[in-house]
């Protein structure tokens, strides 16, 4: 494997990028909060994400074509999923007076997506995992 990234991998990325922002974005849109409450939509996004992402080496067919996996891995999920919208909106609620909703969200996020990562484990099996990884993962 070369070090610079083949083209088509460059764009399956992109273009995987640009549909999960776009999800993401309308999720939040469609479920807008208000600086002093609780970010639901980011925390159900985050945590969707984290679960799916976790999920991707159960796929023979993600295992088998390197482009899908990193159009839905670093693509998808990664424009999918947010750290600086969670910081922010952590930061939003600290500065709001909010500090027990900011800590709740902080670390609530960081234990459900922990759950959701042990979830979608426990429904691959070693052998797809390590599979995964020797087939490159989403790199």
């Amino acid at each position: 494997m070369s070090d610079a990234p083949v083209p088509r991998l460059l764009a399956a990325v992109a273009a995987g990028g640009a549909l999960g922002a776009l999800a993401r974005w309308g999720l939040t849109e469609a479920f807008p909060s208000d600086a002093d409450a609780f970010p639901w939509a980011t925390f159900a996004i985050n945590v969707a994400g984290s679960f799916l992402l976790a999920l991707l080496p159960a796929s023979a067919l993600v295992r088998r074509r390197r482009d899908l996996a990193v159009a839905l891995g670093p693509g998808v999920l990664g424009g999918f999923t947010t750290l600086s919208a969670y910081s922010e909106q952590t930061r939003a609620l600290l500065d709001a007076g909010r500090g027990g909703v900011a800590a709740t969200y902080l670390l609530g996020t960081l234990a459900a997506c922990l759950v959701a990562v042990a979830v979608a484990d426990h429904w691959s099996t070693v052998l797809e995992r390590r599979a995964f990884e020797l087939e490159g993962g989403d790199e």
